[in-house]
């Protein structure tokens, strides 16, 4: 089993949960913790949002993602912002946390964040991400990481120079998602770019994109020489690909078991209803590719109610 440190701290396993918003909640990393993920992400945070909260950790919603439990460490919190002081003060609010790691999103580009300067924004500013870094690495008791792409859009690709700079000032570890912020999700991932970056530093790398099934795994992991391999999209519905299995090769009775695992797990940390609202969303591709009928599942995926969706799953089990 292949092992890397971030820090003083040693992951044992390349296997790593990518940060995504929406889905990294509390449940969810803890059974991807459990079916073999060596280390997860938090989904994408809002600085400002833990700094200026009303609450001790920001909204109630911030507060629930940042509830931890023993079974999921390590656990990486995953910050987005484009001031140095902002992400500063949240990081230390969150720090008696006992989090593995801190990892800034330089990836993302939603509107929203973009025009806040953060996330995907900075990649055309790798001096400000060497300042933003030489911060926090400076202050924080804990390892600082980046998760970045490969720069805005093919015209601007300042992976490398990124790279550089967050290694220049301190960074533990880069994660890399092998396509522009233009791009999203669409066309190939580069992972010729992917493995310049390992080539170009001299900490931990972590290879991100089109890794959809088992076998694609071993796939980048060969051709980009990195110490572990970021899975995203495609453990959602489908934590068995961190034991190395591919959804359609796990039994329906052993899916329909975690499915209802996962549903108690959600309802117990979010309440009832939204326990059940945000459990739908891995519903849908727990389902793939099962035989259950069309008319259930459409009943399944409006169900707001905890008891009724028992019921419509106990029903898929007979």
């Amino acid at each position: 089993m292949m092992a890397f440190k971030i820090g003083n701290s040693t992951i044992e396993g390349p296997l790593v949960l990518a940060p995504m918003a929406g889905y990294n909640d509390q449940p969810f990393r803890r059974l991807c913790r459990r079916f073999g993920a060596s280390l997860i992400y938090t989904g994408l945070m809002a600085a400002n949002t833990i700094r200026f909260g009303a609450g001790a950790l920001g909204t109630p919603r911030s507060e629930a993602m940042l509830s931890l439990d023993p079974d999921e460490s390590p656990l990486v919190l995953q910050l987005v912002g484009s001031d140095a002081r902002a992400l500063e003060e949240a990081a230390i609010k969150v720090t008696s946390l006992g989090m593995a790691m801190l990892d800034v999103n330089l990836g993302c580009s939603a509107p929203k964040i973009v025009r806040s300067g953060a996330g995907a924004a900075l990649l055309s500013e790798p001096d400000t991400i060497g300042r933003i870094f030489a911060r926090l690495t400076h202050v924080l008791p804990l390892p600082v990481s980046g998760k970045i792409r490969l720069g805005w859009d093919e015209s601007s690709l300042t992976y490398l120079d990124v790279a550089r700079a967050m290694v220049a000032n301190g960074a533990a570890l880069i994660a890399v998602h092998g396509r522009t912020a233009v791009q999203g999700y669409h066309g190939a991932a580069d992972w010729d770019a992917i493995a310049a970056v390992k080539r170009a530093v001299s900490i931990p790398v972590l290879a991100s994109g089109d890794v959809k099934v088992v076998a694609d795994i071993k796939r980048i992991s060969d051709h980009t020489g990195c110490d572990g391999v970021m899975i995203g999209r495609a453990a959602i519905g489908n934590p068995w690909i961190f034991q190395g299995r591919d959804r359609d090769e796990v039994p329906w009775m052993e899916r329909l078991s975690v499915i209802r695992e996962h549903l108690a797990m959600s309802v117990a940390h979010h309440g009832a209803y939204h326990g059940v609202v945000r459990f739908r969303k891995h519903l849908g591709a727990y389902l793939r590719g099962s035989t259950v009928p069309r008319r259930v599942r459409v009943r399944m995926m409006v169900c707001d109610d905890a008891v009724e969706l028992g019921r419509l799953l106990a029903q898929a089990g007979e």
